[in-house]
Protein backbone atom coordinates (compact mmCIF):
# COMPACT_ATOMS: atom_id res chain seq x y z
CA UNK A 1 0.00 0.00 0.00
CA UNK A 2 1.41 3.56 -1.23
CA UNK A 3 2.49 5.60 1.52
CA UNK A 4 0.12 8.23 2.65
CA UNK A 5 1.41 11.48 3.06
CA UNK A 6 -0.17 13.69 6.10
CA UNK A 7 3.16 14.80 7.69
CA UNK A 8 5.27 16.87 6.04
CA UNK A 9 8.59 14.68 6.28
CA UNK A 10 6.24 11.97 4.66
CA UNK A 11 7.08 13.28 1.18
CA UNK A 12 10.77 12.38 1.35
CA UNK A 13 9.33 8.86 2.31
CA UNK A 14 6.90 9.12 -0.08
CA UNK A 15 9.59 10.04 -3.03
CA UNK A 16 11.04 6.97 -2.32
CA UNK A 17 9.01 4.68 -2.56
CA UNK A 18 6.97 6.19 -6.05
CA UNK A 19 10.39 7.59 -7.77
CA UNK A 20 13.47 6.49 -5.87
CA UNK A 21 15.83 9.44 -7.76
CA UNK A 22 19.59 9.62 -8.13
CA UNK A 23 19.49 12.88 -7.91
CA UNK A 24 16.99 14.11 -5.45
CA UNK A 25 19.02 16.86 -3.82
CA UNK A 26 21.93 18.65 -5.53
CA UNK A 27 24.82 21.41 -4.13
CA UNK A 28 27.22 22.50 -5.09
CA UNK A 29 30.12 22.34 -2.96
CA UNK A 30 33.87 23.79 -4.06
CA UNK A 31 32.69 24.12 -7.59
CA UNK A 32 31.51 20.93 -7.95
CA UNK A 33 27.92 19.59 -7.78
CA UNK A 34 27.07 16.70 -5.35
CA UNK A 35 23.87 14.82 -5.75
CA UNK A 36 22.13 13.36 -2.94
CA UNK A 37 19.48 10.13 -3.25
CA UNK A 38 15.95 9.71 -2.44
CA UNK A 39 17.49 6.60 -0.08
CA UNK A 40 20.63 8.85 1.10
CA UNK A 41 18.21 11.72 1.94
CA UNK A 42 16.25 9.38 4.70
CA UNK A 43 19.35 7.52 5.32
CA UNK A 44 20.85 10.37 6.39
CA UNK A 45 17.33 12.41 8.06
CA UNK A 46 17.28 9.15 10.14
CA UNK A 47 20.59 9.35 11.59
CA UNK A 48 20.07 13.50 12.37
CA UNK A 49 17.26 11.82 14.23
CA UNK A 50 19.12 9.42 16.36
CA UNK A 51 21.71 11.43 17.29
CA UNK A 52 19.50 14.79 18.22
CA UNK A 53 18.07 12.16 20.42
CA UNK A 54 21.09 11.45 21.97
CA UNK A 55 21.58 14.92 22.66
CA UNK A 56 18.32 14.87 24.51
CA UNK A 57 16.13 16.09 21.90
CA UNK A 58 12.65 15.48 22.82
CA UNK A 59 8.97 16.13 20.72
CA UNK A 60 8.28 20.06 21.09
CA UNK A 61 11.80 20.89 21.33
CA UNK A 62 12.16 24.38 18.87
CA UNK A 63 15.28 23.61 16.87
CA UNK A 64 16.77 26.54 15.12
CA UNK A 65 17.82 26.39 11.22
CA UNK A 66 19.41 28.98 9.49
CA UNK A 67 21.39 29.00 6.16
CA UNK A 68 22.51 31.90 3.82
CA UNK A 69 21.91 29.93 0.88
CA UNK A 70 19.40 26.51 0.54
CA UNK A 71 20.94 23.47 0.21
CA UNK A 72 20.57 19.66 1.09
CA UNK A 73 21.40 20.16 4.96
CA UNK A 74 18.57 22.46 5.57
CA UNK A 75 16.35 19.25 4.35
CA UNK A 76 17.91 16.46 6.01
CA UNK A 77 17.74 18.72 9.31
CA UNK A 78 14.14 19.08 8.14
CA UNK A 79 13.08 15.82 8.26
CA UNK A 80 15.26 14.79 10.84
CA UNK A 81 14.34 17.12 13.30
CA UNK A 82 10.24 16.77 12.48
CA UNK A 83 9.71 13.91 12.55
CA UNK A 84 11.10 13.28 15.97
CA UNK A 85 8.13 15.95 16.61
CA UNK A 86 10.21 18.54 17.34
CA UNK A 87 9.59 21.72 15.51
CA UNK A 88 12.08 23.16 12.64
CA UNK A 89 12.30 27.10 13.35
CA UNK A 90 13.45 28.49 10.57
CA UNK A 91 14.90 32.00 10.52
CA UNK A 92 15.93 34.55 7.68
CA UNK A 93 19.84 34.77 7.82
CA UNK A 94 20.01 38.84 7.58
CA UNK A 95 17.68 40.35 10.37
CA UNK A 96 19.37 41.75 12.66
CA UNK A 97 21.41 40.27 15.89
CA UNK A 98 18.61 41.75 17.90
CA UNK A 99 15.86 39.56 16.30
CA UNK A 100 17.70 36.31 16.71
CA UNK A 101 18.11 36.94 20.86
CA UNK A 102 13.90 37.97 20.22
CA UNK A 103 13.11 34.72 18.03
CA UNK A 104 15.76 32.37 19.91
CA UNK A 105 14.04 33.34 23.16
CA UNK A 106 10.67 33.99 21.72
CA UNK A 107 10.66 30.18 20.34
CA UNK A 108 12.83 29.11 23.34
CA UNK A 109 15.48 27.68 21.09
CA UNK A 110 17.35 24.49 22.33
CA UNK A 111 19.85 23.95 19.57
CA UNK A 112 20.85 25.95 16.53
CA UNK A 113 22.21 24.47 13.17
CA UNK A 114 23.59 26.92 10.86
CA UNK A 115 25.87 27.24 7.42
CA UNK A 116 28.44 29.58 7.85
CA UNK A 117 31.14 31.94 10.10
CA UNK A 118 29.37 34.77 9.56
CA UNK A 119 26.15 33.61 10.62
CA UNK A 120 27.69 32.00 14.24
CA UNK A 121 29.62 34.68 15.04
CA UNK A 122 25.78 36.11 15.42
CA UNK A 123 24.22 33.60 16.20
CA UNK A 124 26.79 33.38 19.05
CA UNK A 125 27.42 36.32 20.05
CA UNK A 126 23.72 36.24 21.79
CA UNK A 127 23.98 32.84 23.62
CA UNK A 128 25.09 33.89 26.47
CA UNK A 129 21.23 35.98 26.40
CA UNK A 130 19.50 32.73 25.23
CA UNK A 131 18.84 30.33 28.55
CA UNK A 132 17.52 27.62 26.06
CA UNK A 133 20.33 27.48 24.08
CA UNK A 134 22.47 24.41 24.28
CA UNK A 135 24.18 23.97 21.33
CA UNK A 136 25.19 25.71 17.88
CA UNK A 137 26.60 23.77 15.31
CA UNK A 138 27.23 24.57 11.63
CA UNK A 139 27.07 23.02 8.09
CA UNK A 140 30.60 24.39 6.77
CA UNK A 141 33.69 23.76 8.52
CA UNK A 142 33.85 26.40 11.31
CA UNK A 143 36.68 27.39 14.08
CA UNK A 144 35.37 26.89 17.73
CA UNK A 145 32.14 25.91 16.54
CA UNK A 146 31.15 21.86 16.62
CA UNK A 147 30.29 21.02 12.72
CA UNK A 148 26.65 19.19 12.19
CA UNK A 149 28.34 15.93 11.09
CA UNK A 150 29.07 15.24 14.74
CA UNK A 151 25.68 14.62 14.70
CA UNK A 152 25.68 12.97 12.08
CA UNK A 153 28.07 10.83 13.58
CA UNK A 154 26.47 10.42 16.86
CA UNK A 155 23.74 8.88 14.63
CA UNK A 156 25.41 6.35 12.91
CA UNK A 157 25.37 3.95 15.89
CA UNK A 158 21.47 2.83 14.73
CA UNK A 159 20.04 1.16 18.18
CA UNK A 160 18.06 3.43 18.79
CA UNK A 161 16.39 3.92 15.36
CA UNK A 162 13.08 1.98 17.21
CA UNK A 163 12.56 5.05 19.18
CA UNK A 164 13.03 7.33 16.02
CA UNK A 165 9.49 5.14 14.93
CA UNK A 166 8.12 5.22 17.72
CA UNK A 167 8.35 9.18 17.91
CA UNK A 168 7.87 9.44 14.32
CA UNK A 169 4.18 7.15 14.56
CA UNK A 170 3.02 9.81 17.90
CA UNK A 171 3.12 12.91 15.35
CA UNK A 172 -0.24 13.49 14.25
CA UNK A 173 -1.40 15.51 11.23
CA UNK A 174 -2.95 18.51 13.20
CA UNK A 175 0.27 18.30 15.48
CA UNK A 176 2.86 21.70 14.85
CA UNK A 177 5.39 21.14 12.41
CA UNK A 178 7.09 24.69 12.84
CA UNK A 179 7.00 28.10 13.89
CA UNK A 180 7.87 30.37 11.19
CA UNK A 181 8.95 34.26 11.94
CA UNK A 182 7.46 36.69 9.34
CA UNK A 183 10.11 39.54 8.71
CA UNK A 184 7.27 41.33 7.30
CA UNK A 185 7.64 45.07 6.23
CA UNK A 186 6.33 46.38 9.66
CA UNK A 187 7.31 45.62 13.79
CA UNK A 188 8.45 42.88 15.65
CA UNK A 189 8.38 39.12 13.41
CA UNK A 190 5.02 37.29 14.60
CA UNK A 191 5.62 33.69 14.88
CA UNK A 192 3.00 31.61 12.83
CA UNK A 193 2.42 28.43 14.19
CA UNK A 194 2.00 25.68 10.97
CA UNK A 195 0.83 22.13 11.74
CA UNK A 196 1.58 19.46 9.39
CA UNK A 197 -1.71 19.44 7.97
CA UNK A 198 -1.62 23.09 6.87
CA UNK A 199 1.50 22.31 4.75
CA UNK A 200 0.76 18.99 3.59
CA UNK A 201 -2.70 20.22 2.56
CA UNK A 202 -1.19 22.94 0.81
CA UNK A 203 1.21 20.81 -1.17
CA UNK A 204 -1.05 18.77 -2.03
CA UNK A 205 -3.93 20.91 -3.19
CA UNK A 206 -1.37 22.72 -5.38
CA UNK A 207 -0.15 20.02 -6.80
CA UNK A 208 -2.73 20.25 -9.80
CA UNK A 209 -1.51 23.15 -11.38
CA UNK A 210 2.20 22.14 -11.44
CA UNK A 211 3.12 21.69 -14.74
CA UNK A 212 4.70 18.14 -14.51
CA UNK A 213 6.26 16.80 -17.57
CA UNK A 214 8.13 13.70 -17.50
CA UNK A 215 11.69 13.61 -15.72
CA UNK A 216 12.18 17.59 -14.54
CA UNK A 217 14.53 19.68 -12.71
CA UNK A 218 14.08 22.71 -10.64
CA UNK A 219 16.60 25.75 -9.83
CA UNK A 220 15.91 26.60 -5.59
CA UNK A 221 16.81 29.99 -4.77
CA UNK A 222 14.19 31.48 -2.91
CA UNK A 223 14.99 31.71 0.62
CA UNK A 224 13.86 28.58 2.02
CA UNK A 225 13.29 29.98 5.37
CA UNK A 226 10.27 31.58 3.50
CA UNK A 227 7.19 29.15 3.40
CA UNK A 228 6.78 30.24 -0.08
CA UNK A 229 9.71 28.08 -1.43
CA UNK A 230 9.72 25.12 1.67
CA UNK A 231 6.23 24.50 0.42
CA UNK A 232 7.26 24.65 -3.58
CA UNK A 233 10.32 22.02 -1.87
CA UNK A 234 7.91 19.38 -0.87
CA UNK A 235 5.67 19.77 -3.65
CA UNK A 236 8.75 19.10 -6.18
CA UNK A 237 9.51 15.87 -4.14
CA UNK A 238 5.87 14.87 -4.25
CA UNK A 239 6.39 14.85 -7.80
CA UNK A 240 9.43 13.51 -7.94
CA UNK A 241 11.40 16.96 -9.48
CA UNK A 242 14.86 16.91 -8.64
CA UNK A 243 15.98 19.37 -6.94
CA UNK A 244 19.27 22.14 -7.56
CA UNK A 245 20.11 24.63 -5.14
CA UNK A 246 21.17 27.77 -6.55
CA UNK A 247 25.02 29.09 -5.41
CA UNK A 248 23.86 32.54 -4.62
CA UNK A 249 21.68 35.24 -6.06
CA UNK A 250 24.31 36.80 -8.45
CA UNK A 251 25.46 33.22 -9.43
CA UNK A 252 21.93 32.80 -11.01
CA UNK A 253 22.60 32.89 -14.15
CA UNK A 254 25.49 30.75 -14.28
CA UNK A 255 23.62 27.95 -12.69
CA UNK A 256 20.65 28.11 -14.75
CA UNK A 257 23.23 27.37 -17.74
CA UNK A 258 25.08 24.62 -15.96
CA UNK A 259 22.01 22.67 -14.18
CA UNK A 260 19.04 23.59 -17.43
CA UNK A 261 15.95 23.51 -14.73
CA UNK A 262 12.42 23.26 -16.45
CA UNK A 263 10.41 25.63 -13.71
CA UNK A 264 12.03 28.01 -10.71
CA UNK A 265 10.53 29.95 -8.17
CA UNK A 266 11.13 33.84 -8.89
CA UNK A 267 10.19 37.30 -7.05
CA UNK A 268 8.76 39.50 -9.17
CA UNK A 269 12.14 41.97 -8.47
CA UNK A 270 13.98 39.24 -9.78
CA UNK A 271 11.83 39.21 -13.39
CA UNK A 272 12.39 43.01 -13.24
CA UNK A 273 16.16 42.66 -13.68
CA UNK A 274 16.10 39.66 -15.75
CA UNK A 275 13.81 41.82 -17.89
CA UNK A 276 16.13 45.12 -17.84
CA UNK A 277 19.25 43.19 -18.28
CA UNK A 278 18.04 41.56 -21.59
CA UNK A 279 16.52 44.93 -22.86
CA UNK A 280 19.98 46.89 -22.17
CA UNK A 281 21.77 44.33 -24.11
CA UNK A 282 18.87 44.84 -26.83
CA UNK A 283 20.22 48.80 -26.96
CA UNK A 284 23.29 47.77 -27.54
CA UNK A 285 22.57 46.28 -31.21
CA UNK A 286 22.74 48.45 -34.19
CA UNK A 287 21.14 48.29 -37.56
CA UNK A 288 18.67 45.15 -38.22
CA UNK A 289 19.56 43.28 -35.50
CA UNK A 290 18.23 46.20 -33.12
CA UNK A 291 15.24 46.67 -35.10
CA UNK A 292 14.41 42.86 -35.32
CA UNK A 293 14.77 42.75 -31.42
CA UNK A 294 12.72 45.63 -30.53
CA UNK A 295 10.23 44.48 -32.90
CA UNK A 296 10.34 41.26 -30.98
CA UNK A 297 9.75 43.10 -27.82
CA UNK A 298 6.64 45.04 -29.01
CA UNK A 299 4.91 41.52 -29.92
CA UNK A 300 5.49 40.08 -26.83
CA UNK A 301 4.45 42.90 -24.68
CA UNK A 302 1.22 42.61 -26.68
CA UNK A 303 0.93 38.74 -25.84
CA UNK A 304 -2.45 38.04 -24.91
CA UNK A 305 -3.18 33.89 -23.95
CA UNK A 306 -5.22 31.51 -25.77
CA UNK A 307 -4.78 33.03 -28.98
CA UNK A 308 -7.04 35.76 -28.37
CA UNK A 309 -4.86 37.90 -30.37
CA UNK A 310 -5.77 36.02 -33.65
CA UNK A 311 -3.72 33.92 -36.46
CA UNK A 312 -2.21 36.84 -37.92
CA UNK A 313 -0.49 37.86 -34.38
CA UNK A 314 0.95 34.39 -33.67
CA UNK A 315 2.65 34.27 -37.05
CA UNK A 316 4.21 37.18 -36.18
CA UNK A 317 4.73 35.56 -32.70
CA UNK A 318 6.27 32.17 -34.32
CA UNK A 319 9.05 34.49 -35.94
CA UNK A 320 9.81 36.57 -33.10
CA UNK A 321 10.37 33.27 -30.90
CA UNK A 322 12.59 31.97 -33.40
CA UNK A 323 14.83 34.78 -34.69
CA UNK A 324 14.71 36.35 -30.71
CA UNK A 325 13.09 34.85 -27.63
CA UNK A 326 14.63 31.54 -28.38
CA UNK A 327 17.93 33.15 -27.55
CA UNK A 328 16.15 34.57 -24.33
CA UNK A 329 15.79 31.22 -23.38
CA UNK A 330 19.00 29.69 -24.06
CA UNK A 331 20.04 32.51 -21.70
CA UNK A 332 18.16 31.20 -19.07
CA UNK A 333 19.12 27.48 -19.74
CA UNK A 334 17.19 26.56 -22.64
CA UNK A 335 14.99 24.50 -20.59
CA UNK A 336 13.01 26.83 -18.62
CA UNK A 337 9.37 26.45 -19.44
CA UNK A 338 7.41 27.71 -16.39
CA UNK A 339 8.35 30.37 -13.37
CA UNK A 340 5.89 30.56 -10.19
CA UNK A 341 6.48 34.16 -9.18
CA UNK A 342 4.74 35.39 -5.61
CA UNK A 343 5.48 37.56 -2.41
CA UNK A 344 4.01 40.52 -4.38
CA UNK A 345 2.40 42.09 -7.35
CA UNK A 346 3.66 41.35 -10.90
CA UNK A 347 3.76 43.72 -13.60
CA UNK A 348 1.50 42.36 -16.50
CA UNK A 349 4.08 42.91 -18.71
CA UNK A 350 6.36 40.66 -17.43
CA UNK A 351 4.06 38.12 -17.39
CA UNK A 352 2.77 38.92 -21.05
CA UNK A 353 6.55 38.64 -22.47
CA UNK A 354 8.01 36.22 -20.63
CA UNK A 355 4.88 33.87 -21.73
CA UNK A 356 4.87 34.84 -25.06
CA UNK A 357 8.58 33.62 -25.21
CA UNK A 358 7.09 30.10 -24.49
CA UNK A 359 8.45 30.78 -20.05
CA UNK A 360 4.91 30.42 -18.92
CA UNK A 361 4.56 32.65 -15.21
CA UNK A 362 2.51 31.27 -12.88
CA UNK A 363 1.39 34.37 -10.63
CA UNK A 364 -0.14 33.62 -7.77
CA UNK A 365 -0.98 34.56 -3.97
CA UNK A 366 -0.45 33.60 0.05
CA UNK A 367 0.87 34.30 2.95
CA UNK A 368 2.74 32.31 5.64
CA UNK A 369 0.10 32.53 7.79
CA UNK A 370 -1.96 30.33 4.69
CA UNK A 371 1.20 28.12 4.53
CA UNK A 372 0.96 29.46 1.64
CA UNK A 373 -0.83 29.70 -1.44
CA UNK A 374 -4.53 31.02 -1.93
CA UNK A 375 -4.36 31.03 -5.89
CA UNK A 376 -2.35 30.95 -8.60
CA UNK A 377 -2.34 30.86 -12.26
CA UNK A 378 -2.26 27.96 -14.39
CA UNK A 379 -1.85 28.12 -18.50
CA UNK A 380 -3.64 24.54 -19.60
CA UNK A 381 -7.30 24.72 -18.89
CA UNK A 382 -7.67 28.44 -19.85
CA UNK A 383 -6.70 28.71 -15.69
CA UNK A 384 -4.72 31.34 -16.34
CA UNK A 385 -5.68 35.59 -16.48
CA UNK A 386 -3.14 38.07 -16.91
CA UNK A 387 -3.80 40.76 -14.17
CA UNK A 388 -4.27 38.28 -11.83
CA UNK A 389 -3.24 35.69 -9.47
CA UNK A 390 -5.28 33.23 -10.48
CA UNK A 391 -8.32 30.89 -9.06
CA UNK A 392 -7.77 29.50 -5.50
CA UNK A 393 -6.82 26.26 -4.89
CA UNK A 394 -8.60 23.55 -4.27
CA UNK A 395 -10.05 23.32 -0.47
CA UNK A 396 -9.35 27.21 0.11
CA UNK A 397 -12.16 29.60 -0.31
CA UNK A 398 -11.91 33.22 -0.86
CA UNK A 399 -14.45 35.84 0.45
CA UNK A 400 -14.30 39.56 0.17
CA UNK A 401 -14.98 41.28 2.68
CA UNK A 402 -17.68 44.42 2.64
CA UNK A 403 -14.65 46.64 3.02
CA UNK A 404 -12.68 45.10 -0.19
CA UNK A 405 -10.46 43.14 2.52
CA UNK A 406 -9.64 39.39 1.38
CA UNK A 407 -10.93 36.47 3.98
CA UNK A 408 -8.93 33.01 3.64
CA UNK A 409 -10.88 30.04 4.83
CA UNK A 410 -9.23 26.18 4.36
CA UNK A 411 -7.12 23.32 5.39
CA UNK A 412 -3.86 25.83 4.90
CA UNK A 413 -4.83 28.49 7.74
CA UNK A 414 -2.48 28.61 10.83
CA UNK A 415 -3.45 27.43 14.07
CA UNK A 416 -1.88 30.92 15.42
CA UNK A 417 0.58 33.21 16.03
CA UNK A 418 2.80 31.09 18.77
CA UNK A 419 2.14 32.80 22.27
CA UNK A 420 -0.07 35.61 21.10
CA UNK A 421 -3.55 34.54 21.34
CA UNK A 422 -5.01 38.15 21.29
CA UNK A 423 -2.98 38.90 17.88
CA UNK A 424 -4.66 35.57 16.51
CA UNK A 425 -8.09 36.76 17.38
CA UNK A 426 -7.22 40.19 15.65
CA UNK A 427 -7.16 37.93 12.61
CA UNK A 428 -9.57 35.76 12.50
CA UNK A 429 -13.82 35.90 12.23
CA UNK A 430 -14.91 32.04 12.73
CA UNK A 431 -12.90 30.24 10.48
CA UNK A 432 -11.80 33.22 8.39
CA UNK A 433 -8.49 34.23 8.18
CA UNK A 434 -7.96 38.54 7.62
CA UNK A 435 -5.35 38.84 5.13
CA UNK A 436 -4.82 42.53 5.40
CA UNK A 437 -4.67 42.44 1.54
CA UNK A 438 -7.76 44.22 -0.71
CA UNK A 439 -8.97 42.63 -3.43
CA UNK A 440 -11.70 41.48 -6.56
CA UNK A 441 -12.61 38.40 -7.58
CA UNK A 442 -13.83 38.76 -10.92
CA UNK A 443 -16.92 36.91 -12.45
CA UNK A 444 -15.31 33.95 -13.44
CA UNK A 445 -13.45 33.59 -10.09
CA UNK A 446 -10.11 34.56 -10.73
CA UNK A 447 -8.58 36.87 -7.88
CA UNK A 448 -7.24 40.50 -8.48
CA UNK A 449 -4.93 42.28 -5.63
CA UNK A 450 -5.67 45.88 -5.45
CA UNK A 451 -3.62 46.88 -2.22
CA UNK A 452 -2.55 45.99 1.12
CA UNK A 453 -5.03 47.51 3.49
CA UNK A 454 -2.58 49.03 6.25
CA UNK A 455 -0.27 50.91 3.15
CA UNK A 456 -3.52 52.10 2.23
CA UNK A 457 -3.59 55.92 2.94
CA UNK A 458 -5.69 59.08 3.19
CA UNK A 459 -4.24 62.90 2.02
CA UNK A 460 -5.35 65.16 4.33
CA UNK A 461 -7.63 66.23 1.73
CA UNK A 462 -9.42 62.84 2.41
CA UNK A 463 -8.44 61.36 -0.73
CA UNK A 464 -7.43 57.58 -0.66
CA UNK A 465 -4.40 56.25 -2.16
CA UNK A 466 -2.94 53.09 -2.65
CA UNK A 467 0.80 53.04 -2.32
CA UNK A 468 0.99 49.44 -4.86
CA UNK A 469 -0.72 50.25 -7.50
CA UNK A 470 1.38 53.41 -7.77
CA UNK A 471 4.74 51.62 -6.99
CA UNK A 472 4.12 49.36 -9.47
CA UNK A 473 3.52 51.40 -12.25
CA UNK A 474 6.67 53.53 -11.76
CA UNK A 475 9.03 49.98 -11.41
CA UNK A 476 8.02 49.89 -14.82
CA UNK A 477 10.73 52.64 -15.41
CA UNK A 478 14.50 51.05 -16.43
CA UNK A 479 15.68 54.18 -13.88
CA UNK A 480 13.80 53.29 -11.26
CA UNK A 481 14.99 50.18 -8.95
CA UNK A 482 12.69 50.99 -5.79
CA UNK A 483 10.13 53.60 -4.56
CA UNK A 484 7.65 54.00 -1.84
CA UNK A 485 4.89 55.79 -2.06
CA UNK A 486 4.14 58.47 0.82
CA UNK A 487 1.72 61.07 1.89
CA UNK A 488 -0.55 59.34 4.61
CA UNK A 489 -2.04 62.53 6.47
CA UNK A 490 -0.46 65.21 4.70
CA UNK A 491 -1.23 67.16 1.26
CA UNK A 492 -0.38 65.36 -1.47
CA UNK A 493 0.96 61.99 -1.95
CA UNK A 494 4.90 61.69 -2.78
CA UNK A 495 7.55 59.29 -3.04
CA UNK A 496 11.11 58.31 -2.18
CA UNK A 497 12.96 56.90 -4.55
CA UNK A 498 16.49 54.48 -5.34
CA UNK A 499 17.10 55.28 -8.85
CA UNK A 500 18.65 52.23 -11.08
CA UNK A 501 22.32 53.22 -10.64
CA UNK A 502 23.96 50.72 -13.33
CA UNK A 503 21.61 52.09 -15.80
CA UNK A 504 21.74 55.99 -14.80
CA UNK A 505 25.42 55.71 -15.97
CA UNK A 506 24.97 53.87 -19.15
CA UNK A 507 22.67 56.91 -19.89
CA UNK A 508 24.80 59.34 -18.73
CA UNK A 509 27.74 58.10 -21.14
CA UNK A 510 25.24 57.78 -23.83
CA UNK A 511 23.78 61.62 -22.87
CA UNK A 512 27.56 62.96 -22.62
CA UNK A 513 26.55 63.75 -18.73
CA UNK A 514 30.01 63.64 -16.75
CA UNK A 515 29.37 59.94 -14.79
CA UNK A 516 30.05 61.26 -11.70
CA UNK A 517 32.25 58.92 -8.69
CA UNK A 518 29.50 58.42 -6.66
CA UNK A 519 25.33 57.63 -5.86
CA UNK A 520 25.35 61.04 -3.95
CA UNK A 521 26.96 62.93 -6.95
CA UNK A 522 24.61 61.14 -9.47
CA UNK A 523 21.40 61.99 -7.75
CA UNK A 524 22.09 65.49 -7.32
CA UNK A 525 22.65 66.07 -10.67
CA UNK A 526 19.82 68.45 -12.26
CA UNK A 527 19.78 66.34 -15.73
CA UNK A 528 19.11 63.06 -13.42
CA UNK A 529 16.47 65.14 -11.58
CA UNK A 530 14.54 65.89 -14.53
CA UNK A 531 14.49 62.79 -16.66
CA UNK A 532 13.12 60.73 -13.69
CA UNK A 533 10.75 63.38 -13.32
CA UNK A 534 9.59 62.38 -17.03
CA UNK A 535 9.20 59.22 -15.58
CA UNK A 536 6.89 59.95 -12.96
CA UNK A 537 4.86 62.13 -15.03
CA UNK A 538 4.72 59.17 -17.62
CA UNK A 539 3.45 57.18 -14.88
CA UNK A 540 1.12 59.39 -13.48
CA UNK A 541 -0.87 59.55 -16.81
CA UNK A 542 -2.81 56.04 -15.15
CA UNK A 543 -3.76 57.40 -11.93
CA UNK A 544 -6.54 60.39 -11.27
CA UNK A 545 -4.86 64.39 -10.49
CA UNK A 546 -5.52 63.58 -6.68
CA UNK A 547 -3.40 60.26 -6.87
CA UNK A 548 -0.29 61.67 -8.86
CA UNK A 549 2.88 61.64 -7.35
CA UNK A 550 3.77 65.68 -6.90
CA UNK A 551 7.24 64.84 -5.69
CA UNK A 552 9.99 62.82 -5.23
CA UNK A 553 13.30 62.60 -3.27
CA UNK A 554 16.44 60.84 -4.58
CA UNK A 555 18.11 58.42 -2.26
CA UNK A 556 21.97 57.48 -2.39
CA UNK A 557 22.02 53.94 -1.34
CA UNK A 558 21.25 50.86 -2.61
CA UNK A 559 17.80 49.65 -0.90
CA UNK A 560 18.79 45.71 -0.16
CA UNK A 561 18.50 43.13 2.18
CA UNK A 562 21.53 43.17 3.80
CA UNK A 563 21.03 47.00 4.99
CA UNK A 564 17.47 45.73 6.41
CA UNK A 565 15.62 48.36 3.63
CA UNK A 566 14.39 44.73 1.76
CA UNK A 567 12.22 42.06 3.08
CA UNK A 568 14.05 38.72 2.25
CA UNK A 569 11.54 38.60 -1.12
CA UNK A 570 12.82 41.98 -1.79
CA UNK A 571 10.20 43.86 -0.78
CA UNK A 572 10.46 47.65 0.72
CA UNK A 573 10.32 47.49 4.49
CA UNK A 574 8.28 50.68 4.74
CA UNK A 575 9.00 51.78 8.17
CA UNK A 576 12.68 51.16 7.87
CA UNK A 577 12.90 53.24 5.25
CA UNK A 578 10.85 56.03 6.23
CA UNK A 579 13.08 56.02 9.19
CA UNK A 580 15.91 56.46 7.78
CA UNK A 581 15.06 59.11 4.75
CA UNK A 582 13.22 60.99 7.51
CA UNK A 583 15.03 63.96 6.50
CA UNK A 584 13.75 63.72 2.81
CA UNK A 585 10.46 63.23 3.66
CA UNK A 586 10.84 66.13 5.87
CA UNK A 587 11.96 67.91 2.82
CA UNK A 588 9.10 66.95 0.84
CA UNK A 589 6.67 68.26 3.10
CA UNK A 590 8.45 71.69 4.35
CA UNK A 591 8.95 70.06 7.84
CA UNK A 592 11.23 71.74 9.98
CA UNK A 593 13.67 69.12 10.78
Amino acid sequence: MPIKVTRSFDFAYYQLEKYNLKESLTTKYNGTWVSTSSQEYIDKANAISRGLLKLGVKPGDKIAVISSTNRTEWNILDIGITQLGALNIPIYPTISKDDYEYIFNHAEVTHCFLSDEELFIKANSIKGNVPTLKEIYSFEEIKNCKNWKEVLELGKDESNQAQVEEFKNNVKPDDLATIIYTSGTTGRPKGVMLSHNNLVSNVIDSYPRLPIEGEMKVLSFLPVCHVFERMLLYLYQYSGTSIYFAEAIDKIGENLKEVKPSLMSVVPRLLEKVYDGIIAKGTELTGIKKMLFFWAVDIGLKYEPYRKNGWFYHQKLAIANKLIFSKWREALGGNLRTMVSGSAALQPRLARIFTAAKMHIMEGYGLTETSPVVSVNMYKNHMMRIGTVGKPIDNVEVKIAEDGEILIKGPNVMKGYYKDPEKTASVMTGEYFHTGDKGELDKDGFLKITGRKKEIFKTSGGKYIVPALLENEMKQSRFIEQILVIGEGQKMPAALIQPNFEFLRGWSKIHHEPILGNNEDLIKNPHVIERIQKEIDKGNKNFGKWETIKRFELTPEVWGIDNGLLTPTMKPKRIEILEKYKHLYNKIYDIDQ
